[in-house]
């Protein structure tokens, strides 16, 4: 018996991607929230953090499209899910593009004015994370709906990887 399991195939990965996404990006504006209102060097740690989280759950969704390629095939030859199954495809594009964005706007409102001659000013300072959430905000809508649509494959329309054995779907349907 080997000492490491083998590696799951790449296909049966995406239940257990697709969490990561929606937790890192769900944070972050908790994150943002609580560094605008922190002190100076605290609250600074709170914004770059919450960059750093962002980046990271950035990143993921593009592991998490990956997977949710790998895994397409035995689900297109379910029945009846091909309008949700595309719908779920097209969102999952359009939110790795939009947080891609957010998280270079978000950057750049954390780095540029450092390069500037003189600090904004403060009711700048503080407009640019305000604007940046309520734009950010609509990513996360992006998001939600992304999952809800993955959710609907798995609990409504019965879509399973290939993960799943044959005795724990029969279980399940018991």
């Amino acid at each position: 018996m080997p000492l490491i399991p083998p590696m799951p195939a790449w296909s049966t990965l995406h239940p257990l991607i697709v969490h990561f996404p929606i937790a890192l990006l769900m944070v972050v504006p908790l994150f943002v929230v609580i560094g605008m209102f922190g002190k100076a060097e605290r609250g600074r740690s709170f914004l770059i953090t919450a960059l750093i989280l962002m980046v990271l759950g950035t990143m993921s969704t593009f592991v998490a499209t990956s997977t949710g390629e790998a895994a397409k095939e035995p689900a297109e030859s379910k029945p009846g899910i091909e309008a949700v199954l595309e719908q779920h495809e097209d969102l999952a594009e359009t939110t790795q593009v939009a947080f891609s964005a957010l998280t270079l706007i978000y950057a750049a409102i954390l780095f540029a004015p450092r390069l500037l001659p003189r600090p904004l000013p403060p009711r700048v300072a503080m407009a640019l994370p305000i604007a940046f959430l309520a734009l950010y905000s609509a990513g996360l809508l992006l998001l939600v709906n992304t999952a809800h649509q993955g959710g609907r494959l798995v609990h409504e329309l019965g879509v399973a990887t290939q993960a799943s054995s044959p005795a724990v779907r029969s279980v399940e349907r018991d």
